[in-house]
């Protein structure tokens, strides 16, 4: 079990925005559940986003007005006989607050209100409602979470994206068709959450070497690559001619069992060695050193997978990271990595 702190630690390293002044002191709250970790940030964040005022998008509109504005629908006007009232059907855009945006913030903390939290959080968040009276409340199973963000609505990108942990990861149905709050975020969510982690925690703490999750291009010996997947990479570390390719994890469990014996993820295994010897084969003629790890998230099972592999000439690595400790232990193991690859072997 994760302590719920050390998902604060993995969203701030994630959303590096929880690192400024506004939310410092959500490091020393404790959290019965993520349901309240949330809500505390939510509460912070949409508080914030209310001093630079709340964004504002143009809706369409219509309605039957007495006076003209916009375009008149002649159509709609006639078949609802409007002119008969003296009015006419207009369709105009409405600069409101009552955008997508906004209806996500709002159906988001109206779940929480419902949520297993404190009465102090959800007294903190009625009070933001009251900010929220001309915004409408979404089917939070319908909600369109294809957001585009711009200059105009960048702040809004963390908000939303805490939305998603809580209506996606944290919501559960009961058997009655009922809904409540699980108390941690689901695997799905946790591994995209585990991969963002590590890969921002290595851009902030290790500037010595370069970390992306970047793609591995495909060494074909006659260019043809159609049909071929994407090899996109969770994290990639890089420092002069050394490469290491890390595959993050987040599983129940964290081997595969047959006839009671325990074996490394096959499909896990053959991935990262096709990215390795690609990546590898990449560098041609060129001194290189490329590297390859299944990083598991460390399960309460007994057997964990925890070994080295030298496959035709490259090393592979199986570990798992231990989230459920103090997070300066998490910190030690990641800073451990980059010694044993990049500073013992330089």
């Amino acid at each position: 079990m994760i302590p719920v702190q050390n998902i604060y630690y993995m969203l701030s390293y994630a959303f590096q925005v929880l690192n400024e002044q506004g939310y410092k002191d959500i490091a020393t709250e404790q959290f019965d559940n993520v349901a309240e970790l949330c809500a505390s940030i939510l509460t912070k964040g949409i508080a914030v986003q209310l001093k630079r005022g709340l964004g504002k998008e143009y809706i369409p509109q219509t309605e039957a007005l007495s006076s003209l504005r916009g375009k008149i629908d002649i159509t709609e006007s006639i078949k609802t006989q409007s002119v008969l009232r003296k009015q006419l059907v207009c369709t105009y855009d409405d600069f409101t607050v009552n955008s997508h945006l906004n209806r996500i913030l709002k159906s988001t903390m109206e779940l929480l209100l419902h949520a297993d939290i404190s009465k102090a959080r959800k007294k903190s968040l009625r009070k933001m409602m009251i900010y929220f009276a001309d915004v409408d409340v979404l089917d939070i199973h319908a909600i369109n979470w294809s957001i585009r963000y711009d200059r105009n609505n960048q702040t809004y990108r963390m908000l939303i994206s805490i939305c998603y942990l809580v209506v996606k990861g944290l919501l559960q149905t009961n058997s009655d068709g009922s809904t409540r709050l699980m108390d941690f975020i689901d695997e799905q969510r946790m591994c995209r959450l585990y991969e963002k982690f590590i890969l921002e925690y290595y851009r902030k703490e290790h500037p010595e070497v370069t970390a992306r999750a970047s793609q591995i291009p495909w060494q074909l010996d006659d260019g043809f690559s159609d049909m071929l997947p994407v090899m996109q990479s969770d994290i990639t570390l890089s420092q002069g001619n050394r490469t290491l390719i890390i595959d993050a994890k987040y599983y129940a469990q964290n081997t595969q069992t047959q006839y009671d014996v325990h074996t490394v993820h096959s499909g896990n295994l053959y991935q990262i060695f096709t990215y390795v010897k690609n990546k590898d084969s990449e560098y041609g003629d060129t001194p290189n050193d490329v590297a390859g790890m299944l990083l598991y998230a460390k399960t309460d099972a007994q057997v964990q997978p925890d070994h080295v592999y030298h496959m035709s000439g490259n090393k592979i690595s199986v570990r798992t990271l231990d989230l459920n400790c103090d997070f300066s232990g998490i910190a030690a193991q990641l800073d451990q990595i980059v010694e044993e690859h990049f500073v013992c072997c330089g």
